[in-house]
Formats: C-alpha cells, structure tokens, sequence
C-alpha cells in the first residue's frame, strides 16, 4: 500500500460547510445572540441613513426655496400671510416664529416696545433649535452603533475562540476540521461587527456635517431678519 494512501486515510475529512447560515446555526447561542443584535442595529442603522438623506434633500430644497422667496421683494406680510397659517419647516419656520411674534405685539400696542426687538430674538433662537433638533434626531443611534458595534463583535470572537479551544480540548486534537468552525464564527462576529460599525461612522460625520452647515445658514438668516424687523421698529417710532 502507498505510505501516502495510509496517511491520507488515517486523516478525518475536513468539514468544508463554512457557509453564512451554517456558521450562524452551529455558533453558541451567546455568539448568535451578538450576530442577531449586530445585525438588527446594521438594520436600523441603514433605516435612519435612508431617512436622514431624503430629510436633509428636502430641507436644502425647501431652504432654497424660501431664501429665492424671501429676498424676491415680496412683503413680509404677503410672504406671512402665505406661509404662515400652514405648518413651516427649517428657514420658513424661524420667519413664521418670528413674524408671529411680531404681529402679536404690534397689534396689541402699535407703539414700538423697547422688548420688542429682545422678544424677537428669543423667538428665533428657539425656533432654531427647534430645527436644529429636528436634524440631529436619531443620530446619537448612529454614533453609538459606531462606537459599540466593534466591541460587540470582539465580543462575540472572543467568545467564539474559547469554544474552539474548548473543542480542542474535549476532543484532544488540533485538527482543523475541529479549529476551524470556532475561529470562523469568532471572525464572523467580528465583520458583523465592522459591517455595522463602518456605515454608521460615515455617515455619522456626514450628517454632522451636514447640520452644522445648516445651522449655520439659519443662524445668519436669523441675524439678517432680525436686522430687518430692528430697522422697521425704528421707521416705526
């Protein structure tokens, strides 16, 4: 007999089924418990991705279109009176805030009120918070998945080797038909954990990004109306 006929055979067949599903099914239930919540929050993750890049769109496309409004000439009232009895967002909010108040107190006392001016930035800082708010919505959901999801997924390939030690043990052989399983259901926590991690810190800082430029457009809008409402109360008086 070939000497490497009898050393072949004398070797266990190697288990070669490392699917997807079959590492899920055959890892302990802790490690299957990490997968499940590392892919529920790469779900959601996704989910609230999608939705803040439709919300962000929008909000451009309705500031832009406020501002080409607002600076065409056309008067405060007329702009209010368009816009103020249906429910405003971002730039349009802050002005329907801010004229409401201002109509609110120039009615009740036509005379200029020396709190006027103080009531009206007040308003609009509210307002933009409010906004501002409103952006940041279930982005501390992304940040934590960025920074938790990678420990979650050692978590689950520490887990992972010291079945597969165990097994070495209980089974008294280094085979890796025996090694092999454990340490790729360990380093298949640990992608689970990147593939949720990754993403979620991407667009974690482009979202950021994104609101910190905005505020930044509504804090100058708000200064610049402000200015404008200062310069009426003092035609007014």
């Amino acid at each position: 007999m070939n000497p490497a006929d009898v050393t072949t055979s004398s070797v266990p067949a190697l288990q070669t089924d490392l699917s997807i599903m079959t590492l899920f099914w055959e890892a302990h239930i802790v490690v299957q418990l990490v997968m499940v919540g590392l892919l529920l929050a790469s779900v959601w993750s996704w989910a609230i991705i999608a939705e803040k890049m439709m919300l962000f769109a929008r909000t451009r496309r309705e500031t832009n279109s406020f501002e080409h409004v607002f600076w065409s000439g056309q008067s405060l009232e007329e702009l209010y009176n368009q816009i103020g009895a249906r429910p405003a967002r971002s730039m349009a909010a802050l002005f329907v805030a801010a004229m409401r108040e201002w109509k609110r107190s120039v009615e009740s006392n036509p005379k200029p009120m020396a709190g006027l001016q103080m009531r009206v930035e007040k308003v609009l800082d509210v307002a933009l918070s409010r906004e501002i708010d409103r952006l940041e919505r279930r982005l501390l959901f992304l940040a934590t998945v960025g920074a938790t999801a990678p420990f979650v997924g050692l978590f689950g390939t520490v887990w992972g080797i010291m079945n597969a030690f165990q097994a070495i043990a209980g089974s008294k052989s280094t085979n890796l038909a025996i090694v092999a399983p454990g340490i790729a259901e360990a380093l298949f926590a640990t992608a689970l954990g990147l593939l949720a991690a990754i993403p979620a810190v991407i667009f974690y800082n482009k979202f950021t990004h994104e609101v910190s430029r905005h505020a930044q457009r509504l804090e100058g809008f708000a200064d610049e109306f402000s200015a404008i409402l200062s310069r009426q109360m003092d035609a007014r008086s």
